[in-house]
C-alpha cells in the first residue's frame, strides 16, 4: 500500500535547505506518506517543529575553506556521520530518502546508498552545489529548481527531473493576492537580505533613497530588513525623510509582506527567487558574491532573463546605481506592473506536489 512508505528527508544549515524539505513534507504527508527528517547535530535543536514524526541527527561538517588539520577533521565527522546515518537508515528503514544540498545531507545521502536504498537529490540553485555535486554520481534521480542547472556532466543530466522549487505554505496564500499596480500612488518597497544580506542593505538602500528627488522620494513606503545594531540608523534615515517605514531585524509572515509590496530588494538565493515567482512580485536582486559556485547570480540571471528582475552585482550596488534604477522605476510604474507578471509566469506554485509525486513514483519501484 502507498500510504505505508517511509519517506526521509534530509536537510539542514540554512532556510534555503529546509524551507523546501518542509514544503515536501507537508506535500507528502497530504498524500498519505509518512515522513522523517534527518540533519546534522547543530540543526537537530531548530527542528523541533519540522513536519516529520521523527527528526534523526548525525555528525556533518563543511570541508571547504580551511586549513589541511580543519579539513581533515571535518572529512572525519562527514564519515563518522555517513556510518551513524547508514545504521540509522537500516533501522529505520525508508522507502526513499531525498537530500536537499549543503554538507548535512552528505552522511544521510551517502548512508542511504550504502544501505542499498534509492536516494534523489534536490537541486534548488541554477548551478548545483558543491555538496550536491559530490552526490550526485551516486543519486538515483536529481531534482531541480531550475530547468537549466550549471556543472553537471551528461551522465548526472540525464538524471535530472526538473520539478521547480518547492515553496511552504504561507507562500502559496501569499500568492492569491494579486499584484497591486503602483500607478501614480504609492510604491511599497520591501527591502531584506537574509542572515547573510542585511548589513549591505542597511547601507545602501537608505544613502540611494536619499539621493531621491523630494518628488520621488513622497512615493515611497518602506519595509526593511535590518540587524539590530543597523536598526537605528537606518529607521533614523527614513524619519528624517519623511518616510513611512517599518523596520525590524525579522519578518515571521515574510511571504505577506512580499506579497504586499509593489517591488522588492534582497538576495537571490533559491528560495527568493522561488518565492517571487509563485508570489509575482518584481525585484532588483543583488547576488551575494564570494560563492564558488556563483550560485545567486545564475540564479538572478535567471529571473532577470525572463524579465521579472534587475539583477545588480554587488561591486556595482552603489547608492548612486541603486537610486537611478529606483528613478527609473518610479518613472515607470507600468513597467513594474510588466515585470511583475514576468516573474510570476516563471512561477511554479506545485513544486512541492511535483516532487512528492516523484518521490512516492521511487518509493513505490523501490526493493
Amino acid at each position: 500500500m502507498a500510504a505505508s512508505k517511509l519517506i526521509m528527508l534530509a536537510a539542514g544549515g540554512t532556510g534555503g535547505h529546509l524551507f523546501p524539505a518542509e514544503a515536501l513534507s507537508h506535500a507528502l504527508h497530504a498524500k498519505g506518506m509518512r515522513v522523517v527528517l534527518m540533519t546534522d547535530t547543530r540543526a537537530a535543536e531548530f527542528a523541533g517543529s519540522f513536519p516529520a514524526e521523527a527528526v534523526h541527527a548525525v555528525p556533518a561538517a563543511t570541508p571547504s575553506g580551511r586549513s589541511p588539520l580543519q579539513k581533515a577533521k571535518a572529512l572525519f565527522h562527514i564519515a563518522k556521520g555517513t556510518f551513524s546515518a547508514r545504521r540509522i537508515i537500516r533501522q529505520v528503514k525508508p522507502d526513499v530518502v531525498v537530500g536537499f544540498g549543503g554538507y548535512p545531507t552528505v552522511p544521510p545521502v551517502l548512508g542511504a546508498s550504502l544501505a542499498g536504498v534509492r536516494t534523489l537529490i534536490h537541486e534548488q540553485n541554477a548551478v548545483i552545489g558543491r555538496a550536491n555535486r559530490f552526490l550526485a554520481g551516486r543519486a538515483d534521480v536529481i531534482a531541480t529548481g531550475f530547468a537549466k542547472v550549471g556543472g553537471l556532466t551528461e551522465a548526472q543530466q540525464a538524471k535530472c527531473r526538473h520539478v521547480g522549487n518547492p515553496v511552504r505554505p504561507a507562500v502559496i496564500a501569499a500568492a492569491a493576492h494579486e499584484y497591486d499596480p503602483p500607478g501614480e500612488g504609492k510604491i511599497r518597497l520591501l527591502v531584506f537580505g537574509g542572515s547573510q544580506g542585511a548589513r549591505i542593505m542597511a547601507d545602501i538602500v537608505p544613502p540611494a533613497v536619499q539621493l531621491l528627488t523630494d518628488a520621488e522620494r513622497a512615493r515611497l513606503t518602506i519595509v526593511q530588513q535590518a540587524r539590530a545594531e543597523d536598526d537605528e540608523r537606518v529607521r533614523g534615515v527614513y524619519e528624517t525623510l519623511g518616510i513611512p517605514a517599518t523596520v525590524a531585524p525579522f519578518f515571521k509572515d515574510l511571504p505577506a509582506q512580499m506579497a504586499g509590496a509593489q517591488l522588492v530588494i534582497a538576495r537571490s538565493g533559491a528560495s527568493t527567487v522561488a518565492e517571487l515567482t509563485v508570489i509575482g512580485r518584481p525585484a532588483l536582486l543583488v547576488p551575494l558574491p564570494g560563492s564558488l559556485d556563483q550560485d545567486q547570480a545564475a540564479n538572478a540571471a535567471f529571473l532577470e532573463g525572463v524579465g521579472g528582475a534587475t539583477r545588480i552585482l554587488q561591486p556595482d550596488f552603489t547608492p548612486r546605481h541603486l537610486a537611478a534604477e529606483l528613478s527609473k522605476l518610479i518613472a515607470q510604474p507600468t513597467h513594474l506592473t510588466t515585470m511583475a507578471a514576468n516573474a510570476k509566469s516563471a512561477g511554479i506554485p506545485d513544486a512541492a506536489d511535483r516532487l512528492a509525486d516523484l518521490v512516492i513514483a521511487m518509493a513505490n519501484h523501490s526493493n
